[in-house]
């Protein structure tokens, strides 16, 4: 969604917008921000508080929230699922709101998208910003009752049993250091899942955090139907006719939404699932080896 779209929207009732903004590093960060600034009636949604389950010892850093509670976290934001138009940003080339995005349609609600280049190219355009903490005008609270789309995720246990069949492509979407195991700053062991071809999600978007064509989205898959590379060895040898199904992971299932966002632009989104749980699950099984 682009900036002007939104401006020429903020006094609609029938919009709400989602303030994601947020840093692995430092979790209060995006909250400090958005107190200090942020596009009038936005609504902040925290991803550790709102957008994630509580960790256990498995599933991840990440897990998906409880659908109930999510529900109830939109309603409380006026959002009605079907109807309400919800347009949600962050300051990370998608990598948050991306999440945002990718939820609310495993909720059941598709009238959601991006804003394109986040809350600092809304800011570099000269648009309004706001302290105010509260929607202004108030929103009235919404219905939302969730229709989940249980297609959408696949668990560990999937990915092991689908990973190398025909057809089924897993893509990591983590930088390349991390991908090859060069480098981790998060999680105990470091890699990556064995026969997963790596896409970082930062190519979704330019350096200004601008969401590329959808004829870019879709040159970027293009390969992806052609061969699926054995990532252990560099070489390409599983040729594959036609890829059926797209199983995405990153290091604890946020910035793959990313890669989701992409894949829906490029037509794919009917083929592609997030392992929700991503490097962070996968890793924690290698760590009880030991």
């Amino acid at each position: 969604m682009t900036t002007d779209w939104l401006l020429a929207h903020l006094d609609d009732p029938g919009v709400a917008i989602a303030d994601c903004r947020f840093s692995l590093m430092e979790p209060d960060l995006g909250r400090r921000q958005y107190h200090q600034s942020h596009i009038p009636g936005a609504v902040y949604f925290d991803l550790n508080a709102d957008l994630s389950g509580p960790v256990q010892r498995h599933g991840g850093r990440h897990p998906l929230p409880h659908p109930d509670a999510l529900a109830q976290t939109l309603a409380a934001a006026g959002i009605t699922r079907g109807e309400t138009w919800v347009i949600a940003y962050d300051d990370s080339r998608l990598g948050f709101a991306s999440r945002f995005w990718w939820l609310l349609r495993y909720l059941g609600h598709d009238r959601v998208a991006v804003l394109d280049g986040g809350f600092a190219h809304w800011q570099a355009a000269g648009h309004p910003v706001t302290v105010a903490t509260a929607p202004s005008p108030p929103r009235q609270a919404g219905q939302f009752v969730p229709a989940l789309r249980p297609e959408m995720v696949v668990d560990i246990e999937t990915v092991k049993q689908r990973k190398d069949q025909a057809g089924v492509v897993l893509v990591d979407s983590r930088e390349g250091d991390r991908y090859r195991g060069e480098r981790e700053p998060i999680d105990p062991i470091a890699g990556h899942i064995p026969g997963a071809v790596n896409y970082p999600w930062q190519g979704v978007t330019d350096d200004r955090g601008r969401v590329l064509s959808v004829e870019a989205q879709r040159q970027r898959w293009q390969n992806l139907s052609k061969t699926k590379t054995n990532a252990d060895t560099d070489t390409d040898t599983n040729e594959i006719d036609e890829v059926e199904e797209i199983i995405v992971y990153c290091g604890s299932g946020v910035t793959a939404c990313v890669n989701l966002l992409s894949l829906e632009m490029a037509g794919r989104g009917n083929q592609s699932k997030l392992y929700a749980g991503s490097w962070s699950d996968w890793c924690s099984y290698l760590v009880d080896e030991f």
